[in-house]
């Protein structure tokens, strides 16, 4: 990590984030490297796990998602895990190295008794020594009191897109509706895990639109995933045009300078990603992946396959550092 610290802003204008899209590549690429060794070590990834805690049957109509009831992907309607098997999932992920257990529902919003059963697998998560996250949907203030009691570390809850595309990709809940969800865990000081999709068929003035919002909110998120689009056969947004690999590439460098303190995650979408596009997502300031198999419903690289990635790129895992410090006070 260098010094060379750069302030953190809240104040991007469209024509200063179009500047960054349009800069030569090596010099974008030089530019976010350079504020991601600031801050972070540059050969560390920060690793989470996702399970999907209640799958299916969601009244929302979000286009990309095969868990929406308006989409007939052939996916059953699920039950919320009983405790046991979100323990055991917790465990598998804490012995390959995650360091933060992520759960999701698909939801439009919790109800109360269901918040209940959540905070029980959120205890039980924390006892194992992990950090916490869920995905619920909309939150209460009240809700969000709740989760912050029980010791709730982050709470996801993307943007998904810019203000002008979004009516595009979903009708059931309104843009004001995710700020006001995010207005609710800030005032609880809950961290927030926050990004968007890109590849859903959106302007290059769209995903600019996306990280500026990103950025200029009152506080930027602890954790901003970029999401690649896992296109889902009878899904809306199923045949859209792929988005060009150095695009992407462009965007999670464009995320690291301007939210130079957030961990920004390569996640959904890295199945269909070589290990040379991950390789340049990680130059470009890319420092947390999602590790197992799936992603709530969609695939991602087996852990082996990561594992090799990453000793290829001499890359370490935060649960390899911590256990490596872990060993050293033993000693």
């Amino acid at each position: 990590m260098t010094d060379a610290v750069q302030p953190v802003r809240h104040d991007w204008t469209p024509d200063q984030i179009k500047a960054l899209f349009e800069l030569p590549f090596n010099d974008l690429l030089f530019q976010a490297q350079t504020a991601h060794r600031a801050l972070f070590d540059p050969n560390a990834v920060q690793i989470s796990t996702l399970l999907s805690i209640k799958t299916g049957a969601c009244p929302e109509d979000c286009s990309y998602c095969p868990q929406s009831v308006k989409n007939d992907t052939g996916l059953e309607r699920e039950r919320l895990l009983p405790l046991e098997e979100v323990r055991a999932a917790a465990l598998n992920a804490k012995q390959n190295g995650a360091s933060r257990f992520c759960m999701g529902a698909a939801w439009r919003n919790p109800t109360d008794k269901n918040l209940d059963r959540v905070i029980e697998m959120i205890s039980l998560i924390k006892d194992l020594g992990m950090e916490t996250c869920v995905t619920l949907g909309m939150l209460t203030r009240e809700q969000t009191r709740k989760l912050k009691a029980a010791g709730l570390d982050y709470y996801n809850h993307n943007l998904d897109t810019s203000p002008e595309y979004y009516e595009q990709i979903i009708s059931t809940r309104t843009y004001q509706d995710r700020l006001d969800t995010l207005e609710n865990l800030r005032a609880e000081d809950i961290k927030v895990c926050c990004g968007g999709i890109v590849g859903m068929g959106e302007t290059d003035e769209d995903r600019a639109a996306l990280l500026q919002q990103l950025a200029n909110l009152p506080e930027h998120p602890q954790s901003v995933p970029i999401n690649l689009l896992v296109q889902v056969e009878n899904t809306p947004l199923y045949g859209t045009e792929e988005l060009d690999p150095i695009e992407f590439v462009r965007t999670i460098a464009v995320a690291r300078i301007m939210m130079p303190a957030s961990v920004v995650r390569l996640s959904a979408g890295r199945t269909a990603m070589s290990d040379e596009l991950q390789a340049l997502c990680f130059l470009a300031g890319a420092n947390s992946v999602f590790y197992g198999d799936t992603l709530l419903t969609t695939p991602n690289p087996e852990e082996n396959r990561d594992m090799a990635l990453f000793d290829k790129l001499g890359i370490v895992t935060n649960g390899e550092q911590e256990r490596a410090a872990s060993d050293h006070e033993a000693a």
